[in-house]
């Protein structure tokens, strides 16, 4: 298949990549803390015949340094694009933070039809690296809306004053431990799936070591269930964080932070996962 790639400079830094005759299908593309461009994925989609758009949502010109009241009109920005060039048909795919987003979006904006969730969570937490004034702490969202703070759960830092062991480290007991100190929060901080109007396609791993992603999506699936929106859980018990797509690269190895699973057990979640995803896509 033919495809076209375009650089974006403006409203953000992003590529668009599209088959040759376009597509009814648009799907945003969000990478997770690091917040980057991530242009294999969006050719691999756009290989299956969807305009794919990936897109830098802080780090650039004009946005907040950290992922710190992140506007989520960023991505309903990224909608409108999509939305101009011809698509009909809306999906937003995010992996951890960018699910976080990818999430919290569809909520708010009625036309987004699919969310993909790669190694979500269920609530919103404080922000990672500083805010458009620089500063870090104390711990403030890491989304707004309309100028607003979306409401969120801090992490506890007294977790950074143990042991943990050598480099890479397992910070899924940060936020395990958070979640306890922070227990009064959990509830106003729930990302709401259940208001969306958009299908949700969740893909977990058991063996995540960065956040329980897994319990965290079955939490999403209930919410979604209890209310009769549509859902599809995949997981495996082995993958870990970083689930790579049919056609993507293996993850490349981290010394800073564990990320859980293997790169083969990672791979294999996300093919076992790959139909359910193209099938969401496609549909009318």
């Amino acid at each position: 298949m033919e495809l076209v790639e375009r650089e974006l400079t403006v409203p953000w830094e992003g590529v668009l990549v599209e088959p040759a005759g376009g597509s009814r299908t648009g799907v945003v593309v969000l990478l997770g803390s690091s917040g980057r461009v991530d242009r294999e994925r969006a050719r691999v989609l756009a290989g299956q015949g969807v305009m794919a758009l990936s897109i830098r949502w802080y780090g650039g010109p004009g946005q907040p340094p950290g992922i710190c009241e992140v506007p989520l009109e960023t991505f309903t920005a990224a909608v409108d694009l999509l939305k101009e060039r011809g698509a009909e048909r809306i999906a937003i795919l995010g992996t951890s933070k960018g699910a976080e987003a990818a999430m919290l979006t569809a909520v708010r904006d009625p036309r987004v039809d699919v969310v993909v969730a790669l190694a979500p969570t269920s609530v919103v937490w404080g922000n990672v690296g500083p805010g458009l004034d620089g500063r870090e702490r104390p711990y403030r969202s890491s989304w707004s809306w309309r100028g607003e703070p979306v409401p969120f759960v801090p992490v506890d830092d007294t977790w950074l004053e143990g042991d943990h062991g050598p480099e890479p480290v397992a910070i899924l007991g940060w936020y395990e431990q958070s979640e306890r100190t922070f227990a009064a929060r959990l509830e106003a901080a729930a990302i709401p799936v259940e208001q969306a109007r958009a299908d949700l396609v969740l893909v977990a791993g058991g063996d995540d070591e960065m956040w329980p992603a897994l319990r965290y999506a079955q939490e999403l699936a209930g919410r979604r269930r209890a209310v009769g929106a549509p859902v599809e859980l995949i997981s495996s018990a082995d993958a870990g964080h970083r689930i790579r797509l049919p056609g993507e690269s293996p993850a490349a190895p981290m010394t800073t932070y564990a990320y859980g699973g293997t790169p083969e057990a990672d791979a294999r979640l996300g093919r076992a996962a790959w139909e359910p995803i193209l099938d969401r896509l496609r549909r009318d």
